[in-house]
């Protein structure tokens, strides 16, 4: 292998390794469920179809060396497609809990360092004949919106919406300032978005490498009708986190109840960009949990979210700490306390997916839903992603530490729908 094979990791692709532990697995899980067809997927016909791929994608061959100074993507010489699509064999897969409790054992599993960093498993046949993909990508190698681009590119059946030209859902145009307005905007940012003490976290508790995964899923054009039914329009994001407010307002219970401070992820990636990699910010935005009227927690969340985008937070945040690189003390102190359970209770990220419907092999993915882990201090974490006609949300805990998942997942269901019913859709 010659030095024109490697390439080292981003500064942020390499800070994401770096926070890889016992406890912390380091990947997000995108969870694929497919329709049923006339017999069970045939796991070597995929294999063949994804291996025929992946020449689009050079890091989905690569695996990471540690061995030098710093990290490098370096090509993996004994790659077999076998090892990162594979069936899981479960003959207690029955229904919706077992697929459940099989994701959830997945999400606690390490990726093999001596391997590329990602694993399709194919699950199923449930009773109903749906079968399922776990499809596991490394932080370090994709975001986000990365991740959905890697499935596009080595998973997904050729689709309209590839080809589809203009700007894509969740890609970022940064404005074009001039140093004077940086430099007046930059603490600005740093002013709103830390230094905001949550008043103790309910979810700032130790977590071990233990994983349990509900989901829920609700018409994305009923979030849309919510939204343009309020005075002053919503966006799909800001009726995501009403309804999870409403849930956690629920799951919490009364005696718990009280506002929560949320990191938000943006994702910063750039129209026209088509490789992997990591880049993006955040938001920090209070849930008025303590509001008992559903549609006034939506309009006190579009108000703090509508302000933020307009003095453009994300982008100087990320500016922010990429100008801190160059004093590496700094740059760890103020992460660790952007970071902390002081700063925020929960992330709750979402991610645009396919705006059409998607296939594997031929069949409808009925559903698609996201997974990311939680953190030390941050025993929760929310994920949803778009797909078709579909929000799907994804929750994950250490159970050792924050039982019930599945609780909470049934009481966002029901915020949902009070929702819905408060704005008359």
């Amino acid at each position: 292998m010659g030095p024109d094979d490697a390439e080292s990791l981003s500064a942020d692709d390499a800070r994401i390794l770096r926070m890889e532990s016992a406890a912390i697995t380091g990947h997000t899980l995108k969870l694929i469920v497919l329709e049923p067809g006339a017999g069970a997927l045939d796991i070597d016909a995929l294999r063949a179809s994804v291996a025929a791929r992946l020449p689009s994608q050079p890091r989905a061959t690569h695996r990471v060396d540690t061995s030098g100074p710093d990290p490098r993507w370096v090509p993996a010489p004994d790659f077999e497609i076998a090892d990162h699509v594979r069936l899981r064999t479960d003959s207690n897969c029955v229904g919706r809990q077992d697929l459940w409790r099989i994701v959830s054992a997945l999400m606690a599993e390490h990726l093999d360092r001596s391997r590329p960093l990602w694993t399709f498993d194919v699950i199923g046949p449930l009773a109903d004949g749906r079968e399922a993909i776990a499809a596991r990508i490394h932080h370090a190698m994709a975001d986000g919106i990365a991740g959905v681009r890697f499935l596009d590119s080595v998973l997904f059946d050729v689709h309209r919406d590839r080809d589809t030209p203009g700007r894509t859902p969740g890609q970022h145009d940064s404005p074009s300032l001039t140093p004077l307005e940086e430099a007046w905007r930059m603490p600005s940012a740093l002013v709103r978005e830390l230094g905001h003490p949550t008043g103790g976290s309910p979810f700032d508790l130790p977590v071990t490498v233990a994983r349990e995964l509900a989901f829920s899923v609700a018409p994305l054009a009923e979030f849309k009708a919510i939204g343009a039914s309020r005075p002053n329009p919503a966006t799909v994001n800001d009726v995501l986190l009403a309804v999870i407010a409403g849930g956690l307002r629920r799951w919490l219970g009364e005696s718990r109840v009280r506002d929560l401070r949320a990191q938000i992820p943006v994702s910063l990636h750039h129209r026209g960009e088509t490789g992997l990699g990591n880049r993006d910010s955040f938001l920090n935005i209070d849930l008025p949990l303590a509001e008992a009227d559903s549609l006034t927690r939506l309009d006190r969340i579009s108000a703090q979210t509508r302000e933020r985008k307009r003095l453009d937070d994300a982008d100087e945040m990320y500016d922010l700490f990429h100008a801190l690189g160059c004093v590496p003390r700094l740059e760890s102190a103020v992460r660790r306390l952007a970071g902390s359970a002081e700063e925020f209770c929960l992330s709750i990220s979402n991610v645009p997916g396919p705006r059409d419907p998607v296939h594997v092999a031929g069949r409808r993915v009925a559903h698609l839903f996201s997974s990311s882990e939680p953190a030390a201090h941050h025993a929760l974490r929310i994920s949803a992603i778009s797909c078709a006609g579909d929000m799907g949300i994804g929750l994950c805990t250490d159970p050792t530490a924050l039982p019930d998942i599945a609780g909470l997942a049934s009481r966002i269901d029901a915020a949902y729908e009070q929702l819905r019913e408060a704005a008359g859709i």
